[in-house]
C-alpha cells in the first residue's frame, strides 16, 4: 500500500472521471441509456456475489490485518476495525484489498510508517513542512474538509474553502447556492463578493439561466472560460466580466441539494483533472453542509427518516391510483444505482402477477427492468430526486408498471420528492371512460339526444342534451312519444302519426322531422329515430332512439334551394341577354358578305365569331364605295364582351359610314372617331384601322389607332406595313393620328384583320406576327381562297371574334 493510496482520498469521495475539454463543457458521469442501466444491473449484482464470495473467504485474512495493526499502532481491536475501514475507503479499495497489502508489507514494517506520514501531512498547518503551503491536492483538500467540518454554517465554509483549497488554486470567489424544492437558488454562503453584490443576489428565481442554474439543470460540471464571451449572468459578473467559472451541483447520495460556484479573476484556462477532482470533492463537501440546512432537512419536528417513510406511505395508501414509495439505493461508493420499492399501495396491479408484498424491498430496475427503457422512466425519477423538482406527464406511455396492451399502457404520470423518498403516482387512461367521454362530445356537436321508453312499465329516461334539445329542465317529467304531437307544429301531425304507426303497430324501427315548439317559443326542426326492443316471444317491450336538432341543416338547404332559383333565374337571363347580342351582331356583322361591286378591285371579307356565346365582342369591319368613288375599309375592335361591347361596335361602326360622307382622309375619320368614342358612349375603347383606296390612282391612303398594322401581300412575299402612330380609340378626349399613302400594284392583296387572328395565350405578338405572313404569302387561286385559309390555319386560343377584309388589286 503506497502513501498515494491512501493520501489522494483522504475524503471518502469518489474520483469521478475527468471532465472533457470544451470552452463551455460540462462534467460528471456521462447520462446512462436504458441498455446500458440494465447492464450495470447485471454487473452490479454480479458484483455483489463475489463480494459476499470474498468477503466470506477473507475474514481470516481481515482479522490477521486487524491483528498487524493492533501491534503497529498500539490501538485496541475496535480501532483497529475502524482505521481499517476508513483507511480502505479513503484509498478506494475493498477491506479485503488493504488487509492483503497490509499483511504482504508486514514483513518489511511500513504499515506504521505511511499511517503516521498520512496523519502528520494531513493535520499539519499551513507553512509547516509537509503543510499545505507546498503540499499536494489531497493535503490541502484535507485541511478544507477539517476547516468545513469545524466551520457552523455555510458562509464559514465558503469562506474556508475559498481560503484553504480554492485560493491556492487562483480562484479569487466563491458561492454556495442552496436549491429549492422550485427549482430557485439562494446564496448561503460567499466569499470573495462585495455584501452590495451578494445581497442583489440572494435569491434566484426559477427559469432564470444562470451559470449556477446551468449546472443545476444539467446535472454536471459547467465550465466558462469567459463570462463575457459566455454571456452568462452570475454574481460578481460585473467585478470580473471577462473572469472564467466553474459550477458543479453539490449534492451526495444522487440528491443535489445546491451549487458550488467557483471564480476567476481572468479567462480560466484547462485545468488539470486533479484539479478538477479537488474541486469536485469540495463540493461533495458543501452537500453534507447544505443537507443540514433548516431548507433541506427532510425532517419534520420530532419525527426522522423512518417517520417521513411512514407519512408517505399513509398517503400513498390514501390515493385512488396506483403508487410506489421509492428510496435511493446507493452502491458502496454513495453513488445512486437504483431506487428501492418501500411500498406498494392496494391498486397496484403487479404486471407479472407478483403479490404486492414480493414487490416491496425489491429494487426498481431489478423487478421492473423496462422502466430503463421505457419513455425514460428511470431517468425521470433519477432527475426529481435529484432536483426536487416534480415530473408530470398526460398521456405517456408506460409499459413497465402495468400490463403491455397499446389502450392500457397509456397513463398519467406523477413524479415527486417527499424529503428523501420518490412518490411515483400513475393513472392508466380507462378506454370505456375514455369512449363515453367522445360519445357525450359527438352527441353534444351532433346536437344529438337519446331516450329509452319502457311500455311495460310506462318509465322514460333521457339523457342531458335531450332536456337541452327539448328546453326543458332536467327536473322536469320527459315527454312521451304518445305526446309528442302535442309539443310539434300542428301542420305535422300526419308524419308523427305515421311514425309512431310504424314503430309502435307495426314494430318497424322508423324516422320522421318535424318542427317542435318548445316552451320558451323557439321553434327547432327535429328529427327523431326509434327502434322498437322485443322479447323471445316478439312482445313489444320498449322504445329506443334519438332526436336530433336539424334546424341548421334545413335552413341551408332552404338557402341553397333559393340560391338555386336565383341562379337558374341568372343563367336564363344571360342566356337571353347573350341570345340578343349574337342576334343583333349577326345582323349587322354577317360570316360572310356579297362581293362588293368596285371596278378594278376584288374585296372580299371574312367573320367568324367567338365559340362561347357568352363570350360575344365587339370586332367589326366595314367596306363600302363612297359617293367619291373610293372605297372605305375598316376594321375595328372593342375592348371587352357582351352587351356593351355589341352596342358600341354598332356606334362605332355607323359613326365611321357618316363620317366618311364627308370625304375627310383618314387620319381626320379617326380622330372624329376618337370623339365618338370618348363623349358619345359609356367609357368605349376601342382599336381601329381605317383605309380610302382610289381605284383609279390605286393609291391607298391609310391610319391606326392602336391596330396591327394591315399586310400587304405582293408576289409571294407577304410584310407589314409601317407602324404609324396613332392613340386607341376613347383613351383621350382629343387625339391626332398619323396618316400615309402607298401605291398599291396589279395583282397586290392588302389584309386587315383583328386579333382574334393571331392572338395567342403562350406566344409573342411578333413570334404569330411572322406566322401570318407566312401563311399569307402562300400562293393563292382566289382571294376568297386565301381569307378561308388564314381562318383555317389561325392559331389563335383566346376564343375572340375575328374580322378579315382582303382587296386584290385588278
Amino acid at each position: 500500500m503506497t502513501r498515494e493510496a491512501i493520501g489522494e482520498g483522504t475524503t471518502g469521495l469518489p474520483r469521478p472521471a475527468g471532465p472533457a475539454e470544451p470552452e463551455l463543457e460540462t462534467g460528471g458521469s456521462p447520462s446512462t441509456s436504458g441498455v446500458g442501466r440494465l447492464a450495470a444491473t447485471v454487473k452490479r449484482l454480479r458484483a455483489e456475489v463475489r463480494a459476499a464470495q470474498a468477503e466470506a473467504d477473507g475474514r481470516a485474512l481481515v482479522e490477521l490485518a486487524k491483528g498487524v495493526m493492533i501491534e503497529r499502532l498500539r490501538c485496541g481491536p475496535a480501532q483497529a476495525a475502524r482505521q481499517l475501514t476508513e483507511l480502505a475507503a479513503q484509498a478506494q479499495l475493498s477491506p479485503l484489498e488493504l488487509a492483503a497489502d497490509i499483511v504482504n508489507q508486514a514483513a518489511r514494517d511500513q504499515v506504521a510508517q505511511v499511517a503516521d506520514d498520512f496523519v502528520r501531512q494531513a493535520n499539519a498547518a499551513p507553512g509547516d513542512e509537509g503543510g499545505s503551503g507546498d503540499s499536494s491536492v489531497a493535503v490541502r483538500l484535507r485541511t478544507a474538509e477539517c476547516a468545513a467540518l469545524a466551520a457552523s454554517d455555510t458562509q464559514a465554509v465558503a469562506e474556508s474553502l475559498l481560503e484553504h483549497a480554492l485560493a491556492p488554486l487562483g480562484a479569487t470567489a466563491v458561492a454556495v447556492w442552496a436549491a429549492g424544492a422550485d427549482a430557485s437558488l439562494t446564496l448561503c454562503g460567499h466569499a470573495g463578493f462585495s455584501a452590495d453584490e451578494a445581497d442583489r443576489w440572494r435569491y434566484v428565481p426559477p427559469g432564470v439561466a444562470t451559470v449556477a442554474r446551468h449546472a443545476l439543470s444539467d446535472l454536471r460540471m459547467v465550465r466558462i472560460a469567459s463570462l463575457a464571451e459566455a454571456g452568462i449572468p452570475s454574481v460578481g459578473h460585473r467585478q470580473t466580466p471577462d473572469g472564467g467559472r466553474i459550477a458543479l451541483p453539490a449534492g451526495t447520495g444522487g440528491r443535489m441539494y445546491g451549487v458550488l460556484e467557483i471564480c476567476w479573476p481572468q479567462r480560466l484556462p484547462e485545468q488539470p483533472s486533479a484539479v478538477l477532482r479537488q474541486i469536485e470533492a469540495l463540493a461533495e463537501l458543501c452537500a453534507h453542509t447544505l443537507e443540514s440546512l433548516p431548507a433541506a432537512g427532510a425532517r419534520h419536528p420530532g419525527g426522522g427518516e423512518a417517520a417521513d417513510l411512514a407519512e408517505l406511505v399513509d398517503l400513498s395508501e390514501g390515493l385512488y391510483d396506483p403508487a410506489l414509495v421509492l428510496t435511493p439505493h446507493l452502491d458502496a461508493e454513495g453513488t445512486l444505482v437504483d431506487f428501492r420499492i418501500r411500498h406498494a399501495n392496494s391498486h397496484f396491479l403487479d404486471p407479472a402477477g407478483r403479490p404486492r408484498g414480493a414487490v416491496s424491498g425489491a429494487l426498481l430496475l431489478e423487478a421492473y427492468p423496462m422502466a430503463a427503457g421505457d419513455s425514460e422512466l428511470f431517468e425521470k425519477t433519477e432527475r426529481v430526486y435529484a432536483t426536487g423538482e416534480p415530473f408530470r406527464a398526460r398521456r405517456m406511455t408506460l409499459t413497465a408498471l402495468v400490463d403491455e396492451v397499446p389502450l392500457s399502457s397509456v397513463a398519467d404520470l406523477s413524479i415527486t420528492r417527499h424529503h428523501g423518498s420518490v412518490l411515483l403516482i400513475w393513472r392508466i387512461e380507462d378506454e370505456t371512460a375514455r369512449l363515453a367521454s367522445l360519445l357525450q362530445h359527438a352527441q353534444r356537436l351532433g346536437r344529438i339526444g337519446g331516450f329509452e321508453e319502457n311500455l311495460v312499465t310506462g318509465g322514460i329516461t333521457w339523457n342531458g342534451p335531450l332536456f337541452s334539445l327539448y328546453g326543458r329542465a332536467a327536473t322536469e317529467p320527459p315527454v312521451s312519444l304518445q305526446d309528442l304531437t302535442g309539443h310539434a307544429h300542428p301542420d305535422d301531425a300526419v308524419a308523427i302519426g305515421r311514425f309512431l304507426r310504424a314503430v309502435l303497430h307495426h314494430r318497424q324501427p322508423a324516422s320522421t322531422a318535424f318542427r317542435l315548439m318548445r316552451p320558451d317559443g323557439v321553434t327547432r326542426h327535429i328529427r327523431v329515430i326509434a327502434e322498437p326492443v322485443l322479447d323471445a316471444d316478439d312482445r313489444l317491450l320498449a322504445v329506443r332512439g334519438a332526436y336530433q336538432d336539424i334546424s341548421s341543416q334545413h335552413w341551408t338547404e332552404v338557402a341553397l334551394a333559393a340560391t338555386r332559383d336565383q341562379l337558374a333565374h341568372s343563367e336564363q337571363e344571360s342566356a337571353e341577354r347573350n341570345r340578343l347580342t349574337l342576334q343583333l351582331q349577326h345582323a349587322i356583322m354577317p360570316p360572310t358578305q356579297a362581293p362588293l361591286d368596285a371596278p378594278g378591285l376584288d374585296v372580299a371579307v371574312r367573320y367568324r365569331p367567338a365559340e362561347s356565346e357568352a363570350q360575344v365582342g365587339g370586332d367589326w369591319y366595314d367596306a363600302v364605295v363612297l359617293p367619291s368613288k373610293q372605297i372605305l375599309l375598316c376594321v375595328g375592335d372593342i375592348a371587352g364582351h357582351g352587351i356593351k361591347a355589341a352596342t358600341g361596335m354598332v356606334v362605332l361602326r355607323n359613326a365611321m359610314r357618316g363620317l366618311a360622307i364627308t370625304g375627310a382622309g383618314p387620319g381626320q375619320l379617326l380622330s372624329w372617331l376618337n370623339i365618338v368614342a370618348h363623349h358619345l358612349t359609356e367609357q368605349v375603347t376601342a382599336t381601329a384601322v381605317c383605309g380610302l383606296f382610289d381605284p383609279e390612282t390605286r393609291v391607298l391612303r391609310w391610319a391606326r389607332a392602336g391596330h396591327l398594322p394591315p399586310v400587304l401581300v405582293r408576289g409571294e412575299e407577304a410584310t407589314t406595313l409601317p407602324l404609324l402612330q396613332g392613340l386607341l380609340l376613347g383613351a383621350l378626349a382629343e387625339a391626332d393620328y398619323q396618316e400615309e399613302e402607298i401605291q398599291l400594284e396589279a395583282s397586290d392583296t392588302l389584309l386587315m384583320y383583328t386579333d382574334g387572328l393571331i392572338e395567342r395565350r403562350d406566344t409573342s405578338v411578333q413570334d404569330s406576327l411572322t406566322q401570318l405572313l407566312a401563311t399569307a404569302g402562300a400562293p393563292a387561286p382566289t382571294l376568297e381562297r386565301r381569307l378561308d385559309r388564314l381562318l383555317t390555319h389561325s392559331e389563335s386560343d383566346t376564343d375572340d371574334d375575328t374580322c378579315i377584309i382582303g382587296i386584290r388589286v385588278g
